[in-house]
């Protein structure tokens, strides 16, 4: 097939095989058998369009090509590709031959899809009962491989070129799978607006390091390092992250192969009661540059470890049982290179004001000169939640002891479900941000004297007026029209009366 790709109908051919799964199994559950899928059509494709290459250069000489394909970026055994399991697709046991394949893969590919023991297909298995009885299961599965075997869903690199289809494919599918998640989505998804404007924040440039504790799909990552990519040319960086969700570490894993970030090193597990990401003498690791979403006032966070944490991350003071953004803040901290180091944290308004142990350690935070910009964003904005956000930006070597204030909550693009940033709400943040000079009701630069004047209250409305003047009523007007509503009030009565009369309704 060689017509032009069309990056919508492939996104649509995707969202249309998930009413293969639509009322057997939710959203939440059939999203992982669809990404998962979209992975093994694409390294098939790439497998069988390298392979037809050699064999029309060298002929037939399969031990030759063999050979030459063992230096491919994935291995692909035989009974693992994707068109093997569709030439078998009206047999029994769809479910257990998908299982084999995606093992065969993960044992055939060494460390690439694998962490700690941990494998990337682990918590995926096409074999379940949720997918009902055998034969419905076979039927349902046979639906999905024919699916993915549509031509618009052709993603071999000769048809598709260096067009980055399959990771906007893969991104598509994230994105439409959080709108309709619910209060889950948050857990796997930052919306791509929020993460072009933290990219913007942050400015990473090349040869450096990236993180995100908490790194869900990748999303936010994957922005920081395409940012290095179209503003210097270069893939010079490394992406590091962290994520203590088995099923979503798996899409993380997977995002990043679509969308070629081989520099890249995720963990599993928990980051604030088990950090992975260590130095070759157990201690955190630091980075250029650090960023998360992190899941907003987690309860149960680690509360019980933290007096005795071994990497010392709260010596500022431990956050509440109940209430973990502080947690994941002081973390973030604690991996911040001396020099060049910089943060961009996406938090609840709480964080700003909140007392008692936030308090103290806001105001320690504070004294420290680390807190660079508090960023107020529009309500609506994340998927699983209508409370309006904050970004808070810390930076290391800050001396002024200043604090930035941007209220950007008023400025946004109102969807049906969901608000959005447009090119020109992130435009103007970025630019406030760099000029960081006072704009009327917009942006304020507090110095550290007005902040502790506040008693370290962060909250946005102290530092950023936005009050707006009433226009002056005018009473006589509005007598006037008062009157003119009576004299028209009581003509219409005069009319009615007249009609009720002349149809026998008269007193």
């Amino acid at each position: 097939m060689n017509e032009p790709i069309n990056q919508d109908s492939i996104n649509k051919t995707l969202w249309d095989a998930c009413d293969t799964f639509r009322g057997t199994i939710s959203a939440d559950t059939y999203k992982d058998f669809i990404l998962t899928m979209l992975f093994l059509k694409y390294i098939s494709d790439v497998w069988q369009d390298h392979y037809d290459g050699y064999k029309a250069e060298y002929g037939d000489e399969p031990e030759l090509i063999e050979e030459m394909m063992k230096s491919e970026r994935f291995v692909l055994p035989t009974e693992a590709s994707f068109y093997f399991l569709w030439e078998h697709r009206h047999e029994p046991g769809n479910g257990e031959r998908i299982d084999q394949a995606l093992h065969a893969i993960e044992e055939a590919n060494g460390t690439k899809l694998k962490d700690a023991g941990k494998s990337v297909f682990q918590d995926i298995s096409f074999n379940t009962d949720k997918l009902g009885e055998e034969k419905q299961k076979n039927t349902i599965l046979r639906h999905l491989l024919e699916d993915f075997s549509k031509p618009e869903m052709n993603l071999r690199p000769s048809r598709v070129g260096s067009l980055d289809v399959i990771g906007s494919a893969y991104e598509y599918l994230i994105k439409n799978f959080a709108a309709s998640g619910g209060q889950k989505a948050g857990e796997f998804y930052t919306p791509p607006e929020v993460s072009d404007l933290i990219s913007h924040l942050l400015n990473p440039q090349p040869g450096e390091s990236v993180c995100d504790p908490a790194c869900g799909s990748g999303s936010l990552l994957m922005k920081c390092g395409k940012k290095i990519q179209q503003n210097h040319d270069s893939k010079q960086y490394a992406l590091y992250g962290q994520e203590a969700i088995g099923s979503t570490w798996s899409l993380a894993k997977m995002n990043m192969f679509l969308h070629g970030e081989d520099n890249h090193k995720i963990e599993w597990g928990d980051t604030i009661r088990n950090p992975k990401l260590l130095d070759q003498n157990g201690n955190l690791m630091l980075f250029d540059i650090v960023t998360a979403n992190p899941p907003f006032s987690l309860d149960k966070w680690g509360h019980d470890q933290a007096g005795d944490d071994p990497f010392s991350r709260f010596r500022r003071g431990i956050p509440p049982k109940t209430k973990g953004d502080y947690a994941f803040i002081l973390h973030m901290i604690e991996t911040l290179k001396p020099a060049t180091g910089r943060m961009g944290v996406v938090v609840p308004h709480g964080v700003l004001f909140r007392g008692s142990s936030e308090g103290k350690i806001r105001k320690q935070l504070i004294e420290e000169n680390l807190l660079d910009t508090v960023i107020g964003l529009p309500e609506k904005l994340f998927y699983g939640t209508g409370i309006p956000a904050a970004i808070l930006i810390f930076k290391k070597g800050n001396t002024d002891g200043n604090v930035f204030f941007i209220d950007a909550s008023r400025e946004f693009k109102a969807g049906k479900n969901q608000n959005l940033l447009a090119d020109e709400h992130i435009a103007k943040i970025v630019e406030t941000f760099k000029a960081r000079k006072n704009v009327d009701k917009y942006a304020y630069l507090a110095t550290q004297g007005e902040i502790k004047e506040n008693d370290y209250n962060l909250n946005i409305p102290r530092y950023v007026d936005t009050f707006e003047e009433e226009e002056e009523i005018d009473l006589m007007a509005v007598r006037a029209e008062r009157e003119k509503l009576k004299a028209q009030l009581n003509e219409l009565e005069g009319e009615m009366s007249k009609y009720l009369e002349e149809l026998g309704y008269g007193c």
